[in-house]
């Protein structure tokens, strides 16, 4: 009997070391081989038809020297510069609002989170026709009214057009956001509430010292998601402004596209690895200091 038991306890051990398996090969096929297929090809000149050439760190020297790379890292850096506080501060107050028992809080909610299930491609062209010059909906309104002439060409404007991609971008994702805090704000123990109002603590209070910590978990993956999203932003700009006017609001990721379909994958395959980088120092960070913000509040 004590011998089965060995060998049942043998097998088990085993079939758990297996279920690793396959995990494994998916993390190899497709994350693992297409990075290092990357870093072969950014070392080339291949235009995606003839054979590549191998020319070494050309590419990266290429990219630091090129105005209008440059010109859209920094588009990107500020998108989530004003992107990711914006979702976080308007999702955590929704949350908080529709945190409360009132008829039709479901129905608020739903409405809130509809555009996040919604393509950001579609997304980008409904707003599109709603802000364009001379043929959109506000347009039409003002032309109406006999105010044609005083319409601001938003999406024309390059110091307004990136902000407007801001703002439709919060509003399509802020429902995700949301929903993030609104489960964490489930898993707080309210009798953590009920003791502090008995020990006289304001509402402010309760925020500071319970809310905000014990929603530590869901402002990590908040931030984390959307870094990563405002970072790697793509549809929105291609369906609002294309990247324009001119260079205004072209992304990194658009700029990879059009570089990859315009004869250059080799040049690509390098700013794609830059990206990358791009977008995994800013994480690596938030995950450090929340690390740190958990440890102190543990202390």
């Amino acid at each position: 009997m004590s011998s089965i038991n060995k060998i049942l306890r043998h097998i088990r051990t085993n079939l758990h070391k297996g279920m690793i398996v396959p995990a494994v090969l998916l993390f190899i096929t497709f994350t693992l081989l297409p990075i290092l297929f990357s870093i072969g090809l950014s070392l080339t000149d291949w235009n995606g038809y003839s054979s590549p050439d191998f020319i070494g760190l050309q590419n990266f020297i290429k990219f630091f020297e090129d105005e209008r790379a440059m010109g859209a890292v920094e588009n990107s850096v500020f998108f989530a510069l004003l992107s990711v506080p914006l979702l976080n501060i308007l999702g955590l107050s929704y949350a908080i609002l529709l945190d409360r028992k009132f008829k039709g809080v479901n129905l608020v909610k739903a409405i809130v989170y509809i555009p996040a299930v919604i393509s950001p491609l579609i997304m980008g062209y409904v707003w599109m026709f709603v802000l364009q010059d001379n043929h959109g909906a506000i347009y039409a309104v003002f032309e109406f009214i006999g105010r044609g002439e005083q319409y601001i060409n938003f999406l024309g404007d390059p110091k307004m057009a990136m902000y407007i991609i801001i703002i439709v971008n919060a509003f399509q994702f802020v429902g995700l956001t949301m929903t993030i805090y609104a489960a964490g704000l489930q898993g707080i123990p309210q009798d953590l509430y009920e003791s502090s109002a008995v020990d006289g603590a304001t509402k402010f209070q309760q925020f500071k010292n319970i809310t905000f910590p014990m929603l530590g978990p869901s402002i990590v993956i908040n931030v984390i998601t959307n870094i990563i999203g405002s970072l790697a932003i793509f549809d929105l700009v291609v369906s609002l402004t294309g990247g324009g006017p001119g260079y205004a609001t072209e992304s990194i990721s658009l700029y990879i596209f059009r570089q990859s379909y315009g004869g250059q994958s080799g040049y690509a395959a390098s700013v794609s690895l830059i990206m990358f980088v791009l977008v995994l120092v800013p994480v690596l960070i938030s995950l450090r200091l929340m690390k740190k913000s958990r440890l102190h509040l543990e202390d």
